[in-house]
């Protein structure tokens, strides 16, 4: 069974410093976050340690700082995330989601072929 990884806005915002980093400190991603966030470095640490209990990051000692790392990948979460919502929006409904997406917002022509594009691939490869 796949692991539930959901996370919160700001546990994404810092999953996303720490994949573009691939490794940071406390205060690497409390200044990667400072202009958007505006938050205290001591919420940046509690919630790596928040993190750390759910099995997303991990960390190791460096002098006195801990240098956190992902321990899952993008796709990981991005996959467990949508997942659950689909499950519990839509009833595990793939089609109703997709529904949903294409009639609630704007899609331009671009976009709309290379959604068509992709169902396409996904067709030609037998679906699963």
């Amino acid at each position: 069974m796949t692991r539930s990884h959901q996370l919160g806005d700001l546990q994404l915002a810092i999953m996303r410093v720490l994949w573009k980093a691939g490794e940071a400190t406390v205060a690497d991603v409390h200044e990667a976050l400072r202009t958007e966030r505006g938050l205290a470095l001591t919420t940046i640490a509690t919630m790596l340690s928040k993190m750390e209990k759910k099995g997303v990051v991990e960390h190791r000692s460096e002098g006195r700082h801990y240098v956190y790392r992902p321990t899952v990948s993008e796709e990981q979460v991005h996959r467990s995330m949508v997942s659950e919502l689909t499950e519990r929006l839509f009833a595990g409904d793939a089609a109703a989601l997709v529904n949903h997406l294409l009639t609630a917002q704007e899609i331009d022509a671009d976009e709309l072929a290379r959604i068509a594009a992709l169902i396409e691939q996904r067709a030609q490869r037998g679906g699963a």
